[in-house]
């Protein structure tokens, strides 16, 4: 709403000093003694009226007349936007900092928590492969796949050569942009309803499970939640008190949210309901000045994505079934026993969220349906890559609880302003405590290993306590071993030779490693062979071409076989001395570790 617009009156109970409830417009309450109803216990002698702080004009007595007023029934909420929340009813500076850090200690430090236990998976190991090459093999790389990824490399690559590459150190970026999320989560929603609500959205979506799993996953998925919070606060306050820097810091954000990831700049058609409503009030400029931002930050997004596009065959496989969209919710939050009351109580906080109802509709409804309708030729559609909805379900469904408790902490319930805002902050907890009582299991779940993953942690531990001198390494599967071991085996300066590695991927400018043509050849020199097994019918050389399995099988024994999880460790030793060739001597790239 402009701040020249006149604020019309929509409805709900006046006070005495002439106020009205900030809800009565919205369908929501604040849930404490901060909404505008009068206190009983606020009534002074006949004929005088005590003010309570609650006048903005600073009069200490009002005597009209020497009767008590008289209620007026409440009329039915318009149409037309309700009056703002004063920003004194909603606290200074200091009570917004106490906002934004108590969420996001909270979600801190359940995210930290055994943050280094968890094994990488396939994408984290890519993150780690991406982000520890040169800049110029970087540019090599990102000319044929992960391009969309590029800032988010940079930036771990700068992280990484500081910080170390554990798997703490990798996931501590990761880690302090989600429980950030939570702080802004909490801002937006005390700009955008109360304090109350904004709180127990923070607190609420901290104990979330996935907030956990991706706040500690080396991926830009929390930097995504992070950039759309941001950049919709930013419009929010844009909207509320506009000004240039404002105006500004928000074009800034918007190519945030497509460098963190492209699936995210879906919020946009939220920010632009946002607009159309402010617009519809009186202000004739916000949308020229939307218009601009807009069209700037796009400007370093739109080449990403153009690039991008001819890269999509990368994720060609994600082509979701109906299985898919009914699961949604579960993978979303982590639990069904989350899901299930979030998006219940969301769905019913539409109908209290006021003018506001819209633009979070589209934020939680326009994502996924967008990337489920283009899946065949996007493959966009998969809940990792659209986690920044769940904030948006998580502040809705705090709206539903703080006005839900509006006949029992309002001035219906005839106690004083102490003992109702005491009452709404225990609410806040209670529900709190309640959805981190439900998400509980969850959360211990994502402190395991991902479901399906090999165990390559545990094969490089067995392969560095049993190695010897001249050992090679082979692979076999299609999970990316090569890439997984590398990672394991990064600071082993004895570690195997990898055998069959004909060209790097820094020279193919690729995740994956082109093998021997020659199997026998390049094996000569090894007299004994790790295999990494990921094959799924047990057979550890079926995941491999056959003639390379064929050469190895021909020249080794299998002397000993370890299975792990969803993965099988060989060791074969030579039954026969390698023949005398020159060539086995040759200095090719099978000689070189996978990093130049």
């Amino acid at each position: 709403m402009s701040p020249h617009a006149p604020a019309p009156y929509g409805g709900g109970y006046p006070d005495p000093s002439g106020g009205h409830d900030p809800y009565a417009g919205q369908g929501t309450y604040a849930g404490s003694a901060q909404g505008t109803y009068a206190d009983p216990g606020a009534y002074g002698a006949p004929g005088q009226y005590a003010d309570r702080g609650g006048y903005p004009g600073g009069q200490d007595t009002y005597a009209p007349e020497p009767t008590a007023p008289e209620p007026v029934d409440p009329q039915p909420p318009t149409d037309e936007p309700a009056a703002e929340e004063p920003a004194a009813r909603k606290g200074g500076r200091l009570a917004a900092a106490v906002v934004f850090l108590v969420p996001t200690a909270l979600a801190l430090a359940l995210i930290l928590h055994g943050i280094g236990d968890r094994e990488l998976w396939r994408d984290e190991h890519a993150t780690w492969w991406a982000a520890t090459l040169s800049f110029h093999d970087l540019s090599l790389l990102i000319r044929s796949i992960d391009v969309v990824f590029t800032p988010y490399y940079v930036l771990m690559h700068l992280w990484i050569a500081v910080a170390g590459d554990s798997p703490t150190a990798m996931r501590i970026p990761g880690a302090v942009a989600m429980a950030a999320s939570a702080g802004l989560l909490a801002l937006l929603g005390r700009r955008l309803f109360t304090p109350q609500a904004g709180l127990l959205a923070g607190l609420a979506f901290a104990v979330v499970p996935t907030t956990t799993r991706y706040g500690q996953e080396i991926r830009p998925y929390a930097f995504a939640v992070a950039a759309v919070l941001l950049s919709t606060l930013l419009l929010a306050r844009a909207l509320d008190k506009p000004s240039f820097k404002v105006w500004v810091a928000y074009t800034l954000s918007v190519p945030m949210i497509g460098w963190s990831h492209l699936a995210s700049m879906a919020v946009l058609g939220a920010h632009l309901v946002m607009i159309l409503i402010a617009r519809r009030s009186g202000d004739k400029i916000v949308g020229w000045a939307f218009a601009a931002a807009c069209t700037l930050g796009l400007c370093f997004v739109i080449p990403m994505a153009v690039s991008g596009s001819g890269q999509s065959g990368q994720i060609a496989w994600n082509n979701p079934t109906v299985k898919d969209l009914l699961d949604f919710p579960k993978n979303l939050f982590g639990t069904w026993a989350v899901a299930v009351p979030v998006m219940a109580l969301g769905a019913l906080g539409l109908f209290f969220a006021g003018r506001r109802a819209l633009p979070l509709a589209v934020w939680i409804v326009l994502p996924p349906v967008a990337t489920y309708a283009t899946a065949a030729q996007l493959h966009l559609f998969l809940p990792r890559y659209l986690l920044f909805t769940a904030p948006a379900w998580v502040l809705l469904a705090a709206v539903a609880v703080v006005r839900i408790a509006g006949p029992v902490a309002g001035a219906k319930a005839g106690t004083g302003a102490a003992v109702r805002r005491g009452f709404g902050w225990v609410l806040v907890a209670a529900a709190v405590a309640g959805l981190a009582f439900q998400a509980l299991p969850g959360i211990r779940e994502t402190r395991h290993n991902a479901l399906g993953e090999p165990d390559f942690r545990g094969a490089a531990q067995l392969i560095e306590a049993g190695q010897k001198k001249g050992d090679g390494i082979v692979f076999s599967g299609v999970m990316s071993e090569r890439r997984a071991m590398d990672y394991e085996l990064r600071d082993d300066a004895g570690r195997p030779r990898d055998s069959l590695m004909y060209r790097t991927p820094q020279q193919l400018g690729s995740f994956g490693a082109l093998e021997c043509p020659d199997a026998a050849r390049c094996l000569a020199r090894a007299d004994r062979l790790w295999l990494v097994s990921t094959t799924l019918d047990g057979q550890p050389f079926s995941g491999m071409p056959k003639t390379t399995a064929k050469a190895i099988q021909k020249s080794f024994k299998v002397v000993r076989t370890k299975k792990l999880s969803y993965l099988q460790l060989v060791l074969l030793e030579r039954t026969r001395a390698a023949t005398d060739d020159p060539s086995a001597d040759r200095d090719d790239a099978a000689k070189r570790k996978v990093h130049t």
